[in-house]
């Protein structure tokens, strides 16, 4: 102990508290910045992005944050001798909550731009190539919380339960206890966009880090008018793209990533909690038509359009029991094939049903949410009166299920 060198680890203490205080000034102005979104209704230009992973950001603040205990420990007992852990404790506890946790915070909130700037410029290659680690351990992590997942319940069916087809009328309320939204133009003040929006993992979007081939590939099979245009991932959102502006460029390939970014405007954020009636007036005050639907931390959930709103009102007016979803494929012996992708919302409606649908979203997400667990076909499980038979399962989501309902419901 005699020989330890006590101004280098020093200094190395400094530097490793200095590390410590931008991770966590980098990861509180990322969260300050999502705060900040939630709320956002206009057309304001998308906020700054982390330009790494976050696993790895967690990963090196942790990393600097041991190595600053264990030489503060070192150093504490070669001044200290036998009182030295206890100094060491304290010390150390003291000086990473002061310096790198409570000030790096306060700046973070004050400054969150300049500090998530900072953070990108000096951390963003160094943390992507850490990120096999972060990652790693991150699956080791959910590996080991696999043991405490509950097990889906598994229901045979017997013979005598034999499936009755969908009928016209309509049903009571299942035992579930879930209210049941109304529908149409009388309804709009109790649904949100978050109940019609379409999901994230079903957007059509342009990455603009593809090549641009490949997006000039892609606008040229597309059909839509207007696509969410990110980097990567869609929660970088960068504009919205209106195709017909740029479709003269796609006959000759002479597309390029500047011209389609000018023929793009800036995002509309919709908090997921906005009645329809409100975003049909925001709609049409701030002349969109379709606008990407934030959580409360600011993560994109999807998007919603105003087609889809109108759709909410004019199905009042169609047959409410009309089998017209493409997700619905009726078999021979009345049971209905549904794809996993299918809307709650949509599926109560055409067929009449009274699926729960002010939780999950889609078939898949019900399917899930009630099993606890992702399924593996073939699986059955009853919801109220209805009877779901997973068919089939594709990269972790129920793709195909199989539908019908019993003439008693399930308490």
């Amino acid at each position: 102990m005699d020989t330890l060198p006590v101004g280098p680890l020093f200094a190395v203490l400094v530097v490793l508290i200095l590390w410590s205080a931008l991770f966590t000034a980098v990861e509180a102005a990322r969260q300050h910045l999502q705060a900040q979104r939630r709320a956002s209704r206009t057309n304001d230009k998308p906020l700054a992005k982390l330009a790494f992973p976050l696993a790895s950001l967690v990963l090196c603040n942790t990393l600097c944050r041991t190595m600053a205990v264990v030489i503060g420990t070192l150093l504490s007992i070669f001044a200290w001798l036998e009182n030295g852990p206890w100094v060491a404790w304290l010390g150390t506890s003291a000086a990473l909550l002061i310096f790198a946790d409570y000030l790096p915070r306060t700046l973070a909130s004050r400054q969150p731009d300049a500090v998530l700037a900072l953070g990108n410029a000096l951390l963003g290659a160094p943390l992507k190539i850490l990120y096999p680690v972060a990652w790693l351990l991150n699956g080791i992590s959910q590996l080991l919380l696999r043991p405490l997942a509950r097990k889906a319940r598994v229901i045979v069916p017997r013979d005598d339960e034999m499936p009755t087809p969908p009928r016209s009328e309509q049903e009571p309320e299942h035992s579930t206890g879930r209210p049941q939204p109304a529908s149409g133009i009388h309804a709009l003040d109790n649904i949100t966009v978050n109940d019609i929006l379409v999901p994230r993992s079903e957007v059509d979007g342009i990455n603009l880090d593809d090549p641009i081939g490949e997006i000039i590939e892609q606008l040229r099979l597309n059909r839509r008018t207007r696509l969410p245009v990110f980097h990567s991932d869609i929660n970088q959102v960068e504009a919205v793209l209106n195709t017909r502006q740029v479709r003269h460029l796609l006959v000759d390939a002479s597309l390029t990533k500047e011209a389609l970014l000018a023929a793009s405007h800036d995002p509309y954020f919709v908090p997921e909690s906005t009645p329809l009636q409100l975003q049909l007036l925001n709609f049409h005050k701030q002349q969109r038509r379709l606008g990407m639907v934030v959580d409360e931390y600011g993560e994109v959930l999807g998007i919603v359009t105003l087609e889809d709103i109108l759709e909410e009102i004019v199905g009042e007016f169609e047959s409410e029991h009309a089998l017209d979803n493409p997700h619905v494929h009726p078999q021979p012996d009345g049971r209905l094939m549904i794809d996993g992708a299918a809307s709650i919302r949509e599926l109560n409606r055409t067929l009449g049903w009274h699926l729960p649908c002010d939780g999950p979203k889609t078939l898949n997400g019900l399917v899930t949410e009630a099993l606890e667990t992702i399924p593996e076909s073939p699986v059955c499980l009853k919801i109220g009166r209805y009877r779901l038979e997973i068919i089939e399962t594709v990269d972790n989501r129920v793709s195909q299920v199989l539908v019908w309902h019993n003439s008693t419901a399930i308490l």
